[in-house]
């Protein structure tokens, strides 16, 4: 059996071997006859889906200052990738993109220590005092701290590329992703978040990667970052 990457259809950035990524492709093909694809957003809605498998989650994605475009622009232009744990680091595909990816928890462990707060909301107070923040795609897809810590340094004056904050849980998940929200509307700042407590690490993951997959479409000439182009979405339109 041949092990060749299929090169038409969808080109899922996680599969390598042609069965993998006949699943891909028969996965979206499910998820697009729920979730129109005519938009930039349209693209993050279904892949919301496909990496939940709850149709209805398209409903909870919420975008601030256009963050799809920004986001695929920072692709583009080599921007890191920082993930406030470890499982969100590991979803982020390696291909499709020259960004560094890099986590935020174990900086910070001495102002964890000092202070009491968690780990990983010291650890996104330590890479922002560093300058790791500015310019870069900061995603959150496990902590709600981190959330809150990364909504304090945007209204502080940091300024990310774009946020996708994802944080999953029963305790400060929502308020948390609200803050993120709050604080990239009064700034400007491009984001992408979800609302109600469910979300989490591949969630977040998943739309990250959907942001390179984005940029991997504009780089081929199959999708364009211009609103007035109608092939925006890559076969449809931007409204």
């Amino acid at each position: 059996m041949t092990t060749e990457p299929s090169k038409e259809g969808y080109a899922d950035l996680g599969a390598t071997t042609r069965e993998a990524t006949e699943i891909a492709e028969t996965s979206m093909d499910i998820v697009r006859r729920f979730v129109p694809h005519e938009t930039l957003s349209d693209r993050i809605r279904g892949k919301a889906v496909h990496a939940t498998g709850d149709i209805e989650f398209q409903h909870l994605v919420r975008f601030e200052n256009d963050p799809v475009r920004a986001g695929a622009r920072a692709v583009l232009d080599g921007a890191p990738i920082v993930t406030d744990i470890t499982m969100v680091k590991a979803g982020i595909t390696g291909r499709g993109h020259d960004c560094e990816v890099r986590k935020a928890i174990g900086a910070g462990a001495e102002l964890a220590a000092e202070t009491g707060m968690t780990r990983t909301a010291a650890a996104v107070l330590e890479l922002d005092r560093r300058g790791v923040y500015d310019d870069a795609i900061a995603v959150v897809g496990n902590a709600p701290t981190a959330a809150l810590a990364l909504a304090d340094c945007v209204e502080q004056g940091t300024r990310p590329a774009v946020v996708v904050a994802t944080p999953v849980g029963f305790v400060k998940a929502e308020e948390s992703r609200e803050r993120v929200r709050e604080a990239t509307r009064a700034t400007g700042v491009p984001a992408i978040t979800t609302v109600g407590r469910r979300g989490g690490s591949g969630l977040a993951a998943g739309l990250t990667n959907e942001l390179i997959h984005v940029a991997s479409d504009v780089r081929a000439g199959d999708a364009t970052l211009d609103p007035t182009d109608g092939r925006t979405a890559g076969g449809g339109r931007e409204g």
